[in-house]
């Protein structure tokens, strides 16, 4: 007996409902479900059980031993308000990562990498130009008188990028505080704290200097995570805005030699610091997830949007702290 139109079309819904396929290669591989969307645990089978988390695109079920939650940038630089720093949506994303996903990935045995500027003396001779410029420079040269064009926001600036006050802020020819940002290594001179407290702040972004150490609730956390007997959070120094940059790193040492393939993306700026990390692990291979909430810009808007939308659309997911926490509460008690 001959199927009808209709249940011939019903059965090829149902195909097309179960559809499959395993994406990438013999060594590196996603399995794809309609109905379950991406299984990123890198197992022949799929998940035995898994973490499913939902993005704004898809699931995905991740491997908690092969995932780590990769936090970026909250030092004291970006985010203290001894440096001026106002509350914002970097300070946003920490409470998000504080409260949400910093809790779930301890209790899921997801690993937490802290990763920061964090230079050598090596690591500022040898800076390219692009990349110092990015955080000021002063002229080790002086000119002769008046050799300065005024610019039509009341800013001088002359030939070697030094500036003069001219009745408004001190500003970079690139728009940044020349009070803040006067070149990696150079002194940050003294801080004062909300307590009245003075404090040497160090070289601009040097290791174990105070400018670089992390905001001080995250700072706590990570001292906690720091002693845990397993899976204790991780430091892990960089000397570019990425921290994959270059045919290897610190970073990428560390996730290799603990398997780990997942990488869940946070921390501050969205559009620099974070985005070029998750750019560099996507170009080598890496799961990229973005925590929306948990990453933050002193950008205009359209500067995380654009990053959201990348991540989400060709980079690879985007999802938020909440949905990270309840995917670990779904998941229930580790075995």
């Amino acid at each position: 007996m001959s199927s009808s139109p209709h249940s011939s079309r019903l059965s090829h819904q149902n195909l097309i409902m179960q559809r499959r396929a395993v994406i990438g290669n013999a060594d590196n591989f996603w399995l794809f479900s309609s109905r379950n969307g991406f299984d990123l645990t890198h197992t022949e089978h799929g998940a035995k059980p898994g973490l499913n988390l939902k993005t704004t695109t898809s699931s995905v079920t991740l491997s908690p031993a092969k995932t780590a939650l990769v936090i970026i940038d909250m030092q004291n630089f970006f985010l203290s308000e001894a440096f001026g720093r106002s509350k914002g949506p970097g300070h946003a994303a920490a409470d998000s990562l504080v409260n949400n996903a910093i809790p779930a990935a301890r209790k899921a045995g997801v690993r937490v990498v802290w990763l920061n500027w964090g230079l050598t003396d090596e690591d500022v001779k040898t800076m390219p130009p692009a990349v110092k410029r990015a955080f000021g420079f002063e002229a080790f040269e002086t000119v002769p008188a008046s050799p300065f064009e005024e610019q039509p926001n009341g800013i001088a600036v002359d030939k070697f990028g030094d500036t003069r006050h001219l009745g408004g802020s001190v500003l970079l020819e690139n728009g940044k505080d020349g009070r803040i940002y006067r070149g990696l290594g150079s002194p940050c001179g003294t801080v004062v704290m909300d307590s009245g407290k003075q404090v040497d702040a160090g070289r601009l972004l040097m290791r174990d200097t105070w400018n670089a150490a992390l905001y001080p609730p995250l700072d706590e956390v990570y001292r906690q995570g720091s002693r845990l007997p397993s899976t204790p959070d991780v430091w892990i120094h960089k000397n570019r805005m990425s921290g994959m940059w270059g045919q290897s790193s610190p970073l990428e040492e560390f996730l290799e030699d603990q398997g780990i393939r997942t990488l869940l993306f946070a921390g501050v700026n969205t559009d620099q610091c974070v985005s070029g990390t998750l750019t560099d692990a996507f170009s080598k291979g890496y799961d990229c997830v973005l925590l929306g909430d948990g990453a933050g810009t002193t950008s205009p808007g359209f500067s995380q949007e654009c990053i959201e939308y990348n991540a989400a659309k060709t980079w690879g997911f985007l999802s938020s702290t909440d949905e990270f926490a309840r995917a670990v509460d779904e998941m229930g008690p580790r075995t």
